[in-house]
């Protein structure tokens, strides 16, 4: 911004001059105040475009159509003369500095700013796009950020300019680094020519920087760039990286359309992700920026209106009266202060020019005329109330729409702990590819209040997490349902059946407890006799409990006392049937799964056991090699056993059934079967989906999108899900049938913990250390 210079005007209209705020193509730009104390941009025209008929009558459409953009989150026009001899355009100034200055000062803006930024810029190109305009040159310095939200500015003007073939042959009219492929190579540029901008503008607010190359490079390289090779997305948050790669693809067909956009990062709507949307260092520069805008005073004014002076350039010859095209007669250049100013963007019939209610932030200036113009000051202090407070937020929204029409039906792994998905009377809508949902809520947890590391439970609308206090969370609301203090032994599995929880005791004295999980109260509890204790649980099927006890009547020594697995009927509590372990064995990191007629489980001495489930009878045995830190998997007769390769053996006998190399990449995790499919996690992160019996291929995604291997997955409908083994990952999706990668979620915190997801209804319940978040099944 620059002080007035002699060459230039002190009023144009009824506009008076403050500044000087910049010059481009089309001319020069100057802030001015209105009587009434508005504060605005005036846009003044070249004196050799004002020359040319041809790009008056597009300058008189172009004001037109932008007169009817009077969209939220755009700069609208309040004013213009596009038949003075020197055209000119006034648009509502924004209170707030463009989004280079923000970035430059504070850095990378954080990824919920920048959620909020997208989901405004893609609001002003739905307004833009439904006024017939393209903008054409989206860039952060034509990104204002103000309390309430951002603004695009000077839109609609490179439009009439490329109309006009004001660009010479060779010469490529935008920003370096912002345009889209298609307008670098001289192509015709639609709409999505913006969606291509909007994400290098994206980009731009998360990492700081250029993608396609610093100021450093050539404006030649970096064109090069954009068109043949791929942008630097290092550093952009992982949620927003599958948008911001979609919004940036070669072939314009691709790209998302902007009501995509908006729904992807604002699906409760824009104004809800904009309350509180900005980092309170941003925001005091804002109520900074407004402080000295407003207390801006015009310079002396000359007696009469001066017009631009020679170093701008003589208006056009043009005497009053010169008809232009369209037979319209040109007024003389500007109005007198004391005269009639033509009627502003909005203004009623009756010449009041009417103020629609504003969000919180949101600042005034200048009352309905006629009253007298209040003090500047006075609205400077809403300014600073409304951004006093802003912060950062603390969590996102979600998706509230229908789901075209239908919703998924929802199956878990088959190692499933008794948790029931039952469906739920909501729908959401599906995102665009690459965009994850966001949070319908998300709870933090103390530390050491749960156990991250075993699988969640949901059933009948809520969710339980093992841990001290044992809570049941409401999954649509996060609140509390029940909590019961010493409910819980620390790593104890919570597993389900009939609606009992089946738990063994916090005292350690060897009882087994059944708790209402409606309620979380006693249902009944459960000692197999003086000389056996429960341990622990193991798994739970449709008749029984299978639990590790201890057997204090058979010793070998004073602290050497035999172990052994039992079933407990979960109906009436009673043993249904005992069987002792070998001697040597453990009590501790003993975990399995049933599945029909068989319980399989692991042990600290790298042992893997199949037993009948119906006499506890041991089918057979044998070592592992050098890991027993897992989870069996057993499905369609088969146990699948992770490692270097992936082995399926036969459940009864033991034997072999197949096996499975990595072919060129390294081994797998623990396997999840669903409905007769087996998905699998490799080392390289990648996601293999086998035919359980056979172990034929049915896909393979090499890249899911996540940095880190998956542990659990789930599916509903025609959606995997999946969850990481430590934080960079988070949780993911895919397309069932194909592989395909759908989107990543990831809340961009490092407690070192895994993540962990069940499924209710059309819900995701997700934990990654003490975060509880539920996400839409989408």
């Amino acid at each position: 911004m620059e002080i007035l210079q002699p060459d230039d005007p002190r009023g144009l209209g009824s506009y008076r001059l403050l500044r000087r705020l910049g010059a481009g193509g089309m001319g020069r730009v100057y802030l001015a105040r209105s009587p009434g104390g508005r504060t605005v941009a005036v846009k003044v025209v070249r004196p050799d475009l004002a020359a040319d008929g041809d790009f008056r009558r597009r300058f008189e459409h172009e004001v037109e159509i932008a007169r009817a953009v009077s969209g939220r989150y755009t700069a609208p026009v309040v004013d213009a003369d596009p038949s003075a001899p020197l055209p000119w355009l006034a648009t509502s100034y924004v209170l707030g500095p463009d989004l280079t200055d923000v970035v430059e000062a504070h850095g990378a803006l954080p990824e919920l700013t920048v959620r909020a930024l997208g989901a405004g810029l893609a609001a002003a190109l739905q307004e833009i796009h439904a006024a017939g305009l393209i903008h054409r040159d989206l860039k952060p310095s034509n990104v204002l950020l103000a309390a309430d939200g951002p603004r695009v500015i000077d839109f609609g003007i490179a439009r009439a300019v490329d109309g006009n073939r004001m660009t010479q042959t060779g010469v490529v009219v935008g920003s370096p680094g912002y345009m889209p492929p298609e307008q670098a190579l001289g192509r015709d540029v639609g709409t999505p020519g913006d969606v291509f901008s909007l994400g290098a503008v994206l980009a731009f607010a998360s990492t700081g920087r250029n993608i396609f190359g610093d100021d450093a490079v050539s404006h030649a390289a970096m064109l090069y760039q954009v068109v043949h090779g791929e942008p630097d997305l290092t550093g952009v948050p992982q949620s927003l990286l599958g948008l911001i790669r979609a919004c940036l693809l070669k072939d314009p067909a691709q790209r998302p359309a902007p009501t995509e956009i908006v729904a992807a990062l604002a699906p409760g709507g824009v104004e809800n992700v904009l309350t509180n949307w900005l980092p309170s260092a941003v925001a005091s520069t804002i109520a900074t920026h407004a402080a000295g805008i407003l207390d801006l005073e015009a310079p002396e004014e000359p007696a009469q209106v001066q017009v631009l002076a020679q170093t701008f350039g003589p208006a056009p010859s043009m005497p009053a009266g010169t008809p232009v095209p369209g037979g319209t007669p040109l007024p003389r250049y500007g109005t007198p202060p004391t005269g009639t100013p033509v009627p502003g963007y909005g203004t009623p019939p009756g010449g009041t020019p009417g103020y629609a209610r504003s969000s919180p932030g949101t600042v005034h200036l200048g009352p309905p005329a006629p009253a007298p113009a209040p003090s500047r000051r006075r609205f400077l202090g809403l300014t600073a109330a409304g951004v006093a407070g802003v912060a950062a937020l603390g969590g996102g929204t979600a998706w509230w729409l229908s789901r075209d029409g239908t919703s998924s039906g929802t199956s878990t792994s088959s190692n499933g702990n008794g948790s029931s998905a039952e469906p739920a009377a909501e729908n959401f809508t599906t995102p665009p590819a690459g965009t994850a949902p966001q949070p319908l809520w998300h709870k933090s947890v103390a530390e050491d209040s749960t156990t991250d590391s075993l699988p969640l439970l949901t059933h009948d609308g809520v969710l339980l997490i093992s841990g001290d206090p044992l809570v049941a969370y409401d999954v649509k609301t996060g609140k509390a349902r029940w909590s019961r203090k010493e409910a819980c032994r620390p790593g104890a599995h919570l597993l389900l059946a009939d609606g009992r929880l089946f738990l063994a005791d916090t005292d350690y004295d060897g009882v087994l407890i059944a708790r209402d999980v409606a309620t979380g109260e006693e249902s009944w509890r459960s000692r197999l006799s003086k000389e056996l204790q429960v341990d622990g649980t193991i798994a739970i099927d449709a008749k029984n409990v299978y639990a590790k006890v201890t057997d204090y009547g058979e010793s070998r020594s004073a602290t050497d006392f035999r172990l052994a697995i039992a079933a407990i009927s979960h109906s009436t509590g009673k043993q249904v049937w005992l069987q002792k372990r070998d001697w040597g064995t453990k009590d501790w990191d003993v975990e399995g799964v049933v599945n029909g007629k068989y319980l399989v489980y692991a042990d600290s001495n790298y042992n893997l056991t199949v037993r009948d489930t119906a006499t506890g009878a041991q089918l057979w045995t044998k070592k592992l090699g050098d890991d027993w830190s897992w989870t069996p998997t057993v499905a369609a007769g088969l146990v699948f056993l992770p490692g270097e390769t992936l082995t399926a053996i036969d459940a009864d006998s033991g034997k072999t059934s197949w096996t499975l190399s990595p072919n060129g990449r390294r081994g797998f995790h623990e396997p999840t079967v669903i409905d007769g499919v087996l998905y699998v996690s490799d080392y390289d992160h990648g996601v293999w989906a086998l035919d359980a019996k056979t172990g034929k291929k049915i896909w393979l995604c090499e890249d899911p999108g996540a940095d880190e291997a998956a542990k659990t997955f789930l599916r509903a409908g025609e959606t995997l899900y999946a969850a990481t083994l430590m934080d960079g990952g988070g949780i993911y999706a895919l397309e069932a049938k194909t592989g395909k990668p759908r989107w990543v979620y990831n809340d961009n915190k490092d407690p070192g913990e895994p993540w962990q997801v069940a499924i209710s209804g059309n819900r995701l319940l997700v934990t990654h250390g003490y975060e509880i978040y539920a996400l839409p099944a989408v």
